[in-house]
C-alpha cells in the first residue's frame, strides 16, 4: 500500500540535517504522549460528540500520518504496521481509501491506549532508523514532509487538548486534567491601536515553515482602523449578557439567532449558572468566572454579536495580520501558550507580551490565551495551488462555510503559532478555544448600539 503524495505545501527549513530532525521528531513525538499521560485508558476512549475525537485516537492518527506520508514512500520493504490501521485512522484522506466514520470513533474499543502505545513506538523506531541511515540527499527529498508531520503532530496535541476538555467536562465529578487557576482579577482599561493601513502585503514571507495556505505572499488594500490592545473579558461578557445580548435578535446574525433559539444559548459553552453565579468549566477544574481573564468558547456569530453590541466589529484577517506586524509581533512569537501550569487564558496585565500596559498603543496578548475571530471567511489567497497527491487535502478542500481565526490560544504548543497562521471553523464552532478583539474604522462595522 502506497500514498499518492508528490510534494509538501512548503520548502524545508534549510537549516533541517538528519540529527536536527530526529531531536525535533523525539521532542513532538515525547510531547504528545506527556499531554496523555494524566489521562486513563478510558478517559482516552471517550467520544462526547461528533467533534471530538478520543485522545487514543489523536495519538494514533499522527502515527498513521508518519507511516503513510514518510515510511511508505521511503522504506524499500514497506509494510504497514497493521493493515486494518489505515483505515482506522484515516481521517480526511479520500486518495487513501475508505475511512472510519469521524462521529463514531468513541466506538472503537480496540485497540486500546496500551496498544497504540505500541503501534506509536514502532513507527518512532523506523522513523528513527530511517534518519539514522539518511544522507544529504535523503535528507534533502524528506525534510518538507517530516517537518510538516510535526506541525501536523501539534495541531493534534492542541486538538487533544481541546477535546479532552470537552469529555471530562461531562463527568459529574468534575476532574482535573492539569494546571491551576489563575487569581481572581478585574478588567483592566481598553486600549486602542491605530493602524495607518495602505496597500500591505500578506501572507507567508518564505522564512521558516508555512502551510500551504498561508500561500502566496499579496498585496491588498486597508483603510485606517485600529485594533483593541487586549481581548474581550469574561466581565465585559457579562455585562452583554445583563444587557440581554443572548435575547435581542437585532444584534445578531440570522445564522446565528437560529443557532441561539435552537440549541439554547445564553452564556459561553462552557458556563454554568449555579445559585445566581456564573461557574466556567476549565481544564483545572470548574470554578467562578474570572471577570479579568479573556472570554474564551465563543462562536463567530456571538463573537460578531457582542462587537455589534459594543459598536464596533471584527477585525479582517488581513487587518490583523498587518497590525501584528506593524506592532513588531511577528518574529519573536510571545505569549500565554499551551504549557504545564495554565493551560486557560490570562489576564492581559499578566501576559508575556504586556510589558507596555494598557493604553500604550501596543498589541496585547497576539499569541496564545484564545484564537481571535476575524470577519473573513476562509477562502484561497490569490494564486493559491494545494499540494499534489493525497497531501494536497491538507487545508485546500476546506475552504467553504468556514472563518479564520488568528493568533493562537492558551492549548497551542509552543513553536506552532506565528502570525501568518489561518486557522479556520465554522461559524457555529463553540468547542474551540475562541475569544473576541474588536476592531474599529476601516470597514463599515454592524453596530447596532
Amino acid at each position: 500500500m502506497t500514498s499518492t503524495i508528490s510534494r509538501p505545501p512548503s520548502a524545508p527549513d534549510a537549516s533541517w540535517d538528519a540529527d536536527a530532525l530526529r531531536t525535533r521528531f523525539d521532542e513532538v513525538r515525547g510531547h504528545t504522549e506527556a499531554l496523555a499521560a494524566p489521562l486513563s485508558p478510558e478517559d482516552q476512549t471517550v467520544q462526547s460528540m461528533a467533534d471530538v475525537s478520543p485522545t487514543k485516537w489523536h495519538r494514533a492518527h499522527v502515527t498513521w500520518f508518519f507511516e503513510t506520508f514518510l515510511l511508505a514512500e521511503q522504506e524499500p520493504d514497506f509494510a504497514p504496521f497493521e493493515d486494518r490501521y489505515w483505515f482506522l485512522f484515516n481521517s480526511y484522506y479520500e486518495a487513501l481509501g475508505p475511512r472510519y466514520a469521524r462521529a463514531q470513533r468513541g466506538a472503537v474499543s480496540r485497540p486500546g491506549a496500551h496498544d497504540v502505545g505500541l503501534y506509536r513506538g514502532n513507527v518512532d523506531d523506523r522513523v528513527r532508523d530511517l534518519l539514522a541511515r539518511a544522507d544529504g540527499g535523503t535528507v534533502e527529498r524528506i525534510a518538507a514532509t517530516v517537518e510538516l508531520g510535526f506541525h501536523h503532530e501539534q495541531q493534534h496535541q492542541e486538538l487533544l487538548l481541546m477535546d479532552i476538555k470537552h469529555v471530562l467536562s461531562l463527568n459529574p465529578l468534575q476532574p482535573v486534567y492539569a494546571g491551576r487557576p489563575s487569581a481572581t482579577c478585574a478588567t483592566d482599561t481598553l486600549g486602542w491601536v491605530d493602524v495607518e493601513g495602505g496597500l500591505v502585503e500578506i501572507g507567508h514571507r518564505g522564512d521558516g515553515f508555512s502551510f500551504d495556505n498561508e500561500l502566496p505572499p499579496h498585496r491588498t488594500w486597508l483603510e485606517p482602523y485600529r485594533l483593541a490592545d487586549r481581548l474581550v473579558t469574561n466581565g465585559e461578557w457579562l455585562e452583554f449578557m445583563t444587557d440581554g445580548g443572548y435575547r435581542r435578535a437585532d444584534l445578531w446574525l440570522s445564522d446565528g439567532w437560529g443557532k441561539v433559539n435552537g440549541e439554547g444559548w445564553s452564556a459561553p459553552f462552557y458556563w454554568s449558572e449555579q445559585n445566581g453565579t456564573w461557574f466556567e468549566h476549565t481544564l483545572n477544574g470548574t470554578w467562578p468566572v474570572n471577570p479579568g481573564l479573556p472570554v474564551g468558547h465563543v462562536s463567530y456569530y456571538e463573537a460578531d454579536a457582542f462587537a455589534t453590541w459594543a459598536g464596533k466589529r471584527l477585525p479582517t484577517e488581513a487587518e490583523w495580520e498587518h497590525a501584528v506586524r506593524e506592532d513588531g509581533q511577528d518574529q519573536a512569537v510571545v505569549g500565554n501558550l499551551a504549557d504545564t501550569t495554565t493551560f486557560h487564558p490570562r489576564a492581559a496585565a499578566s501576559a508575556p507580551d504586556a510589558a507596555a500596559g494598557p493604553g500604550a498603543g501596543r498589541l496585547r496578548q497576539v499569541h496564545g490565551d484564545c484564537w481571535e475571530w476575524t470577519s473573513s471567511a476562509y477562502l484561497p489567497y490569490p494564486g493559491f495551488h494545494p499540494a499534489e497527491g493525497a497531501i494536497g487535502e491538507y487545508n485546500g478542500k476546506f475552504m467553504s462555510n468556514q472563518m479564520v481565526l488568528r493568533g493562537g490560544c492558551a492549548l497551542t504548543p509552543p513553536g506552532h503559532a506565528r502570525a501568518t497562521y489561518r486557522n479556520f471553523f465554522p461559524p457555529p464552532a463553540r468547542w474551540a478555544l475562541s475569544g473576541v478583539r474588536l476592531a474599529d474604522g476601516g470597514t463599515p462595522s454592524r453596530a447596532a448600539r
